[in-house]
């Protein structure tokens, strides 16, 4: 019995990559993108900062269903706590979203722990456990639309402040203080992912994804592993959803809970490369741009294409059309693929 427990706080099956050379990517990462809401036209910074809550959004995800195994179609249960929180905080109590941002941390890991633990506790696997997150979100959704608590499907408006504050969060519109913010958060939660793998705990939720039943005759406590890490993963998210209702100064129960949330926390995961450290930001920064692209090439065609114009939702198809190539021609992400090809040299 000792032995197997050594051998469980050792789990040496999980290889280590090279955490120093991630930690040092991040920080000239962050460096390098922090100069770029000088060099941007407004117009473009709102496409920047929409890239940071994906990739925010998506690094979220990827803890849980990347690293953890487990696919949740539900995600935005986690973003619409966060929002509502911080926003309820703010409205009805005057609280820093700052300090509105932590309480949506801690009521949406307490929330993911607990349909978490009811999930594994029945034994929910794969298609059945991404549907139960799937019906938990819409629980919320539905209980935010008919509750005066939260104001019902009218939401919240953020109160607009006549100065800039930083303690609020609130500068004037297109401030580049917005995508300091976001790129903070971004690298924050970059931050977290890697620590997170690193610690021993981090192991085992690979470990357990890999095969939980060998990792279950080690020692490794699998159900308690797999509830540190779906309420990290919410945690994160949540982040997302606090700086989304404070950029944007709004939210309903379809924003914060609706369906599409969940989508854009897997896509940019899925197109990057799933389980990987930087596949969420690599397809964010790949998402981000694309839609307003597509959108712009088709609203002024180049010559020869002219017949394109005015033809809604054709840039929406062309959108898709191109995720789906992506997907067909780079299965593992683009991150993904192109890490095991230099790795394969």
């Amino acid at each position: 019995m000792s032995a197997a427990v050594d051998t469980a706080q050792e789990p040496q099956a999980v290889p280590e990559p090279a955490w120093g050379r991630h930690l040092v990517a991040v920080g000239v990462l962050a460096v390098v993108l922090a100069f770029l809401p000088l060099v941007l036209p407004p117009a473009q910074q709102s496409v920047a900062v929409r890239v940071l809550v994906f990739a925010i959004l998506a690094l979220g995800w990827n803890i849980m269903s990347g690293f953890g195994g487990m696919f949740s179609f539900g995600h935005a249960a986690y973003f619409g706590l966060g929002a509502y929180v911080s926003v309820w905080l703010l409205v009805e109590q005057g609280i820093s979203p700052w300090i509105g941002m932590l309480a949506g941390m801690a009521v949406a890991a307490a929330f993911a722990v607990l349909i978490g633990f009811l999930a594994l506790r029945y034994r929910l696997k794969g298609a059945y456990f991404a549907l139960s997150t799937f019906a938990f979100a819409e629980m919320l959704r539905l209980y935010a639309t008919n509750s005066d608590l939260v104001n019902r499907a009218v939401g919240y408006n953020v109160p607009l402040r006549s100065e800039s504050s930083l303690a609020y969060m609130q500068f004037e519109p297109g401030a580049a203080s917005y995508f300091w913010i976001a790129l903070a958060l971004t690298v924050l939660a970059l931050v977290t992912t890697i620590v997170f793998l690193r610690s021993r705990t981090g192991r085992f939720t690979v470990a357990v994804r890999d095969d939980e039943d060998a990792a279950a005759a080690l020692g490794i406590p699998v159900m308690r592993t797999k509830l540190v890490t779906i309420a990290l993963s919410a945690a994160i998210t949540s982040v997302a959803g606090t700086f989304y209702v404070q950029y944007y100064f709004f939210v309903d129960p379809d924003v914060a809970f609706g369906s599409s949330v969940s989508i854009q926390a897997i896509l940019p995961a899925v197109i990057g490369g799933v389980a990987t450290i930087w596949g969420p930001v690599v397809g964010a920064a790949i998402l981000g741009p694309l839609n307003d692209v597509t959108a712009t090439l088709l609203r002024n065609p180049p010559a020869g294409l002219e017949f394109l114009q005015g033809r809604a939702g054709l840039d929406v198809m062309v959108y898709a059309v191109l995720l789906i190539l992506i997907v067909l021609v780079l299965p593992q992400g683009v991150y993904g693929s192109l890490r095991e090809r230099f790795q394969r040299r």
